[in-house]
């Protein structure tokens, strides 16, 4: 087992830079209230009420400024348990009401309660932290955005401010130097230049429309993932997009998921529906509506469903965080002595995934539930029971994985895989949920050998998690040139003149003879050969094959490869052959 982010050195130290920014912010705007200022993936941030004051890009370059003189001064960072009363005290002497008494009073009672100050500067924190402001070397803030207060917007709105930290200035610089290429591979600037996919204000926020090219890329990878779902036993199902309320309120989302679903519909009949949020319980009724053998089990349904989540504006992110999207779902029924093998098979397959897709580089995170949360249904022996199956699913495939308390579903601990792209960048993937609750809540059955009824347990999987979010990933990771057999159009075949088209039909028709699902096109435009060749250079498109008279009169195609550029003419049934294999 590795020790998670959250209990490594570099949290530590992106925690204590985000308590060196609040006390330089102090420093520099004393009328600030302070909010809330974690580490995340790639940082930290700070939300920070400033009143009527608009901060500014040229003030980052102040606060950084004054960071570093605090960091110099090397002020020992001191940790230290305080009673509710003298929390209050310290709250009101720092100016930082309303907002830290209301966390304080989030704190049950009976827990530590603790502070950690630096010099003047003293903050209510569970931590950790580095022992002093010197430890804090390499560090950069990178912009500011509005936050509403506990992400409700019904509350006031605040700035946060964005920064990040690093061990070593190398590597700070390298993260740097990746946020500006990032920009260069935003993919929601690459989608609507590749043909992928838009947004229309008219139609809503965080509701994509996909282009052509999106369209077959979508395709594309949900035939490869149906494909070798079938190989692998799953049937498929389809659910519709709405639902009866009465379905959510007997699995509980409708209790901890209400904030996330859109508003709720009333027909003539006063019967209730909403827009899914998931798919799970339309498996459930499937499951539910034959008494199932156990030579039957397992039972794998998998769909591709789409689904509606009320997302904030705020938090839309192009393809990344939308409102409608599609999950390729499924669903495993399994008796308990088929439970690791089943776990195992399906993180063979989120992993198969990965590697055909070229996302090698990956950590696995176990989610368990925090003992301090009340959110989580189920006894604790069966998350007992769970935990430990996803654990030695683990250690049985020798992957080597790491605990995040609090990261787990409502109903269940998961796993799940944690992606690095092109640039370093962490994703969150593919996702595998053991779930003893929501057959309980269902009263699914199966009969036994010994002809007794039963209790299944359930497995959720996601591999992609969504193809929105996939795709959004995949062309940021491939800056948009995807690999041959993911490539929307793999090949286009460029006329030099009218008198060619005919010949350019023949060299599609000659690849569609060794296998009629490739994407090709022939681009029957009126431009000059060279604005062709730009604007298929443009799209990113693996091949272009060039055709005139030579090509013609000798059974050839002038070939420019996206990675190695013009390769001269080749003989057309070698050149298929070379691609195809």
């Amino acid at each position: 087992m590795s020790v998670s982010y959250e209990q490594s050195r570099l949290y530590a130290l992106r925690h204590s830079a985000a308590h060196l920014m609040a006390q330089s912010i102090l420093q520099l705007f004393p009328d600030a209230k302070l909010t809330i200022g974690p580490p995340i993936e790639n940082g930290f941030y700070y939300d920070v009420d400033f009143g009527e004051q608009k901060l500014t890009e040229a003030d980052l370059e102040r606060i950084e400024a004054k960071m570093r003189e605090n960091a110099e001064r090397d002020l020992p960072i001191v940790r230290e348990e305080v009673s509710r009363q003298d929390a209050v005290a310290r709250i009101e002497r720092m100016h930082q009401t309303p907002y830290k008494v209301e966390l304080l009073n989030d704190i049950p009672e009976g827990e530590t309660i603790t502070f950690y100050s630096q010099g003047e500067f003293s903050d209510l924190c569970r931590g950790p932290h580095v022992e002093s402001t010197g430890k804090i070397s390499h560090f950069k803030l990178l912009n500011i955005a509005g936050a509403y207060w506990r992400g409700d917007v019904k509350n006031r709105m605040l700035t946060r401010v964005y920064g990040t930290a690093f061990e070593t200035q190398e590597e700070l610089e390298r993260y740097l130097h990746n946020l500006e290429e990032a920009k260069k591979r935003d993919h929601r600037t690459l989608g609507r230049e590749l043909g992928l996919f838009m947004f229309s204000p008219i139609v809503g926020q965080g509701l994509p429309l996909w282009l052509p090219n999106g369209a077959l890329l979508r395709e594309t990878l949900s035939e490869f993932l149906k494909d070798e779902q079938m190989k692998r036993g799953y049937s498929p199902v389809v659910t519709p997009n709405i639902g009866n309320i009465a379905l959510y309120e007997k699995s509980g989302h409708i209790i901890t998921f209400k904030e996330k679903m859109f508003p709720f519909m009333v027909d003539e009949d006063g019967d209730t529906h909403i827009l899914k949020p998931m798919n799970c319980p339309f498996h459930i009724e499937i499951y539910r509506s034959e008494l199932r053998s156990y030579r039957e089990l397992p039972v794998r349904l998998a769909e591709f469903g789409t689904v509606y989540r009320y997302e904030q504006s705020g938090e839309l992110a192009g393809m990344l965080r939308v409102r409608g999207f599609t999950q390729d779902d499924a669903h495993l029924f399994v008796r308990p002595d088929q439970l690791l093998d089943e776990f195992m098979g399906v993180v063979d397959l989120t992993i198969f995934v990965c590697r055909k897709l070229g996302l090698n580089d990956y950590r696995v995170r176990i989610g368990t539930k925090d003992p301090n949360d009340q959110k989580y249904v189920g006894s604790d022996e069966n998350w007992a029971l769970a935990e430990n199956a996803i654990v030695s699913a683990c250690q049985t495939m020798n992957l080597d994985y790491e605990l995040s308390p609090g990261d787990a579903a409502f109903y269940g601990p998961k796993l799940d895989l944690m992606l690095r792209d092109a640039l370093g960048r962490t994703w969150q993937m593919g996702t595998v949920q053991v779930d003893y609750s929501l057959p309980e809540r269902f009263d699914l059955e199966y009969v036994g050998e010994d002809g007794q009824k039963h209790r299944p347990i359930m497995i959720h999987r996601a591999p992609f998690g969504s193809l929105e979010r996939m795709i959004g990933l995949l062309t940021e990771h491939y800056a948009g040139a995807f690999p041959f057999w993911l490539a929307p159009v793999q090949i286009a075949i460029l006329p030099i003149a009218d008198r060619h088209t005919d010949y350019a039909a023949k060299v599609r028709d000659a690849f569609w003879k060794r296998d009629r699902k490739l994407r090709i096109k022939i681009d029957e435009s009126s431009e000059r050969l060279g604005k062709k060749i730009v604007m298929n250079q443009k799209l990113k498109i693996p091949f272009m094959l060039i055709v005139g008279d030579k090509d013609v009169e000798n059974g050839t195609v002038s070939v420019r490869s996206r990675e190695e550029g013009d390769l001269g003419p080749k003989p057309l049934e070698a050149f298929i052959a070379s691609v195809l294999g």
